[in-house]
């Protein structure tokens, strides 16, 4: 079974809210790099990473300028699970940091279904008005005005096959999808406050085209560290939403990993 790990980063040219954290990336990339790369010699992995080319520029030119460049770059993570040829695909956000030796693809039978983390146990505060577009509860109601009422996700870190990759269809009928989600905006169906939720995240596309999966959550491989620096003692994958690199540097140093 050939295997595949890969990883995108783009520096976002238009500032964006909820996409402050350039610098502490800037600073961090090799280290970050380095960790990924590393991890994936360890599992026998391929490992490839994705940066702004020719080939993110033509596809970005299939979006119109509604779509921002923080989604196009979202979208294209996706598409790029697409272009690999490998039996098993392991895809790592930029800030997913690797503190495990053990092998991914030893541990998780991906036959049995895309790996990944169910963001439900996020709804903490239900108060529409505190969320952002990228926030679990805005997903929700996105997937569920799309017609989806179930579960939201995210895809920060995803294990998968081409079989799952068929299965999932993510680019079918895509861009009637988009021209879904901006008539969504626009429907006085939905209260205010819903519809400020609204907008083109690859997550509720996701959300609304899977079928099975396993759940990476509470598992140890997608922590996520969000409002706290700690990392548990179970931990394989740290996903620093926070982007305290810093302290998962000197974590992985005093542990010796």
């Amino acid at each position: 079974m050939s295997k595949i790990i890969y990883s995108l980063y783009i520096n976002i040219q238009k500032p964006v809210s909820h996409f402050d954290n350039k610098d502490k990336f800037n600073q961090n990339y090799s280290w970050l790099l380095e960790r990924q790369q590393e991890y994936a010699e360890l599992c026998g992995a391929e490992y490839k990473h994705y940066t702004y080319d020719d080939d993110f520029i033509a596809y970005s030119k299939n979006f119109g300028p509604e779509i921002s460049e923080y989604n196009i770059i979202n979208f294209y993570k996706m598409f790029l699970l697409y272009k690999q040829e490998h039996d098993e695909i392991l895809y790592l956000d930029m800030d997913v940091i690797p503190v495990t030796k053990l092998n991914f693809f030893e541990e998780w039978d991906l036959s049995k279904g895309i790996a990944v983390m169910s963001e439900d146990w996020r709804f903490r505060d239900t108060n529409r008005n505190k969320h952002s577009v990228r926030s679990p509860l805005a997903k929700y109601w996105n997937a569920r005005a799309l017609g989806h009422n179930k579960e939201v996700f995210n895809t920060g870190i995803i294990g998968a096959t081409q079989n799952d990759l068929s299965t999932l269809d993510y680019f079918g009928d895509f861009f009637e999808t988009l021209e879904n989600m901006k008539e969504l905006m626009e429907d006085d169906f939905w209260p205010e406050d819903i519809r400020n939720l609204f907008g083109y995240d690859n997550e509720t596309i996701f959300a609304c085209k899977i079928k099975e999966y396993q759940q990476l959550y509470n598992t140890g491989w997608h922590y996520f560290m969000d409002r706290f620096s700690y990392i548990p003692h179970n931990t394989k994958f740290v996903h620093c939403i926070s982007k305290d690199f810093n302290y998962v540097r000197e974590w992985c140093e005093t542990n010796n990993i």
